[in-house]
């Protein structure tokens, strides 16, 4: 069997969001968290905890994402100092 692209989940302090998946897209989802289970020898991880991985390789691979991310600095938020002087 070919190797699968995700094969760890890192933790990470999470951010809270609500996602409506279809049921088929959800099924997939605990599919693939089986699979990574088999492959890897250890229980299957939680179907939730891959979605972030996964949208993390998306975006990391859209070639398209990326050059228009280069073109576009990201936005950080203001620091305290910088706060202070705007209000």
């Amino acid at each position: 069997m070919a190797k699968l692209k995700l094969t760890s989940i890192p933790d990470d302090k999470p951010i809270k969001l609500t996602v409506e998946l279809p049921a088929a897209i959800f099924q997939d989802l605990t599919a693939y968290a089986e699979a990574i289970g088999r492959e890897s020898g250890q229980t299957a991880p939680e179907s939730a905890k891959l979605i972030v991985p996964m949208i993390q390789r998306f975006m990391a691979t859209d070639r398209v994402f990326a050059k228009a991310r280069r073109g576009t600095p990201r936005q950080t938020p203001l620091s305290t100092d910088e706060t202070a002087k705007s209000g």
